[in-house]
């Protein structure tokens, strides 16, 4: 299945904020079994949460963010996955 990287803009999140969303996200993954939530990561200096997800189009990402009301600014397919220990 396809990977992708979301961009968020969302601005400063308080953490039951961030814990709201999170919640949310999960109750519409529960009805969308097609799009897996892998891991986020959160950015207070700019305002952003870069998330991972496993889905088999972008459409389908775009649903989830309409359903959970959640903006998604940027969606990229990843193409490759690479980490240090490959280039040892």
């Amino acid at each position: 299945m396809p990977k992708y990287i979301i961009e968020r803009n969302v601005g400063t999140l308080t953490a039951d904020q961030l814990s709201a969303a999170g919640r949310m996200s999960n109750s519409v993954l529960a009805g969308m079994p097609e799009v897996v939530w892998v891991k986020s990561y959160v950015s207070d200096a700019e305002g952003k949460i870069y998330c991972e997800y496993m889905a088999p189009n972008p459409e389908a990402v775009l649903e989830h963010a309409r359903r959970s009301g959640m903006p998604a600014n940027k969606i990229s397919e990843v193409s490759l996955e690479i980490n240090p220990a490959m280039f040892m």
